[in-house]
């Protein structure tokens, strides 16, 4: 005998797949605004160095 139903275990195994769909597309979100920072960052030095070297 299940512990659930069929019919009422339904539901809960839908949960279950939207939840494990939605993960790796939060965490892919998450690492693509990571990325975008790093790139600004990234842009800042390289203008900071690009404004030294044309100091000199």
């Amino acid at each position: 005998m299940p512990a659930l139903p069929l019919d009422e275990a339904g539901k809960y195994v839908a949960a279950a797949y939207i939840v494990f769909a939605v993960l790796p597309v939060v965490y892919v979100a998450i690492l693509g605004a990571k990325l975008a920072r790093i790139e600004g960052e990234l842009a800042k030095l390289l203008e900071l160095t690009d404004d030294e070297r044309s100091a000199r």
